[in-house]
């Protein structure tokens, strides 16, 4: 049987009393399911398609209809809270990536709204014959709209879909549009989910930086479902997007390929945070560290429960202190919002790698533009930091010897330095000089390109290697 609002009142009470009784074996429905009159005899299978329409409070009913029961989550875009419980291990996760034959992957644009642009996108797909959605999600201006295109592109039959429709004239209207009746169907995101028609191959989405990645994802799905060549436009209108539009909008360019929605997940765990594995929200806190660290720290905090007791810290000293004449900052005009400046420093110092360091700057060039000297100098001083910190070095420091012009750069070593790393940096630049606790180099030395030779000198302090037998630092 089937269950939704386009059912009679006597039809779903009629179903209601045969799923009580045990008369149904399979009942296919939309949230309608989850009403509290509905009550099964026997439940013991519940398949979940596009998971990402459902609300935890409406997945905690879900629970409660049985205590022992098997579920089958389906979804194209895992919610990021469901996906990090599938990548810890709480819930088997398994992915098809294979596409139907024949299907070829939807080209995608975004662009900067304009009626110009609208019409040419339009003429083209109907000189093929085909049919076109145009997504406009606001139904107090979606008629509006559909006149100004009716104005635009004369010969173009266009038709209206909102959800605020009565259940009969949408499933007409959209019945129709299906017959090929109409050929662009101007529609609210109502479309967002199955509706699946061959002939349709070009989406036109109007203010696409008000959408999530999950749902930019799923409503480009809407077309290329056959074995035509498909378009997706996704257009906005603000001058200056938002940090977090920008990013959702480069996600959605750059995962076109098929089979993409679990690439397009993971992007929407890092953008929007992993949510509350316990609790009720199903996104939030990670965007503040970034995923990759996020992870470790947790997969540290999982080894320390496992172990009862507090685990070894990889070695190496528990910080570093960086004092040297570089201008390290990031300038107002490069970010302009305090909270997304802020957001990068707390993520700049959560970098413990110089791998985590790369993504970091990939991604900031990425989201920003070409970086300042200034940003350059930041990365250039914690990939320092990284580097002492791995050779047991807790300061590094720039002194005046006698003037502004012999300067040095001073180490001070941790007990972690032995012999043999020493004698692996004095192997590599013999002009640095042992006193007590302290290594020592004149800037002119080190040379024109000091900072760069600092952390060549800092990684041969570093290097592992077996200490000789019976020799301790002199102090």
């Amino acid at each position: 049987e089937m269950l939704s609002r386009f059912k009679t009142v006597s039809e779903q009470k009629d179903t209601l009393r045969r799923l009580e009784k045990g008369e149904v074996d399979i009942v296919i429905g939309t949230h309608r399911l989850l009403q509290d009159d509905i009550f099964f005899k026997n439940l013991g299978l519940l398949i979940i398609d596009e998971e990402q329409r459902f609300g935890v409070k409406q997945k905690e009913k879900i629970k409660h209809l049985r205590t022992e029961i098997d579920i089958l989550t389906l979804t194209a875009t895992p919610i990021p809270r469901t996906l990090n419980i599938s990548l810890h291990g709480l819930r088997d996760i398994s992915t098809i990536t294979t596409p139907p034959p024949g299907r070829l992957p939807v080209i995608t644009e975004v662009r900067r709204f304009s009626m110009a642009l609208i019409k040419t996108v339009v003429e083209r797909e109907l000189d093929r014959g085909g049919q076109i959605y145009f997504l406009h999600n606001r139904v107090q201006t979606i008629d509006d709209m559909a006149q100004k295109l009716r104005t635009l592109i004369p010969r173009a039959r266009i038709i209206v879909t909102h959800g605020k429709l009565q259940p009969d004239e949408l499933e007409k209207r959209i019945l129709a549009f299906k017959n090929a009746e109409y050929d662009v169907l101007v529609s609210s995101t109502i479309i967002e989910n199955g509706i699946d028609l061959a002939n349709a191959n070009t989406l036109i989405v109007n203010q696409a930086e008000k959408f999530g990645l999950a749902q930019l994802y799923q409503l480009r799905g809407r077309v290329g479902r056959s074995r035509k060549q498909a378009y997706a436009y996704f257009l906005y209108h603000m001058e200056r997007l938002p940090l977090d539009a920008k990013k959702r909008l480069r996600a959605i360019v750059e995962a076109s390929e098929l089979g993409a929605g679990f690439q397009i997940a993971m992007k929407d765990l890092e953008i929007r945070g992993a949510g509350d594995i316990l609790g009720a929200n199903q996104s939030g806190a990670i965007n503040v560290v970034g995923v990759s660290h996020f992870v470790r720290m947790l997969n540290q905090a999982v080894e320390s429960l496992k172990a009862g007791h507090k685990v070894e810290k990889e070695e190496g000293v528990k910080d570093v202190t960086i004092e040297i004449p570089l201008p390290a900052y990031i300038p107002d005009e490069y970010i302009l919002s305090s909270k997304e400046k802020i957001s990068v420093y707390q993520k700049l110092a959560g970098a413990d790698n110089e791998k985590y360091l790369i993504e970091l700057k990939t991604e900031l060039m990425d989201d920003y533009g070409k970086m300042p000297e200034e940003v350059a100098n930041l990365f250039r001083v914690l990939e320092i930091k990284i580097c002492a910190k791995q050779a047991g070095i807790i300061n590094v420091k720039a002194e005046n010897v006698h003037s502004q012009e012999d300067r040095q750069i001073v180490l001070h070593m941790s007990d972690k330095v032995k012999p043999a790393n020493i004698m692996s940096l004095l192997e590599y630049n013999s002009k640095w000089i042992i006193s007590g606790s302290k290594l020592k180099a004149s800037f002119k030395d080190l040379g024109l390109n000091w900072v760069e030779e600092l952390k060549k000198s800092l990684v041969a302090l570093g290097k592992k290697i077996k200490n000789m037998p019976g020799a301790e630092v002199e102090k």
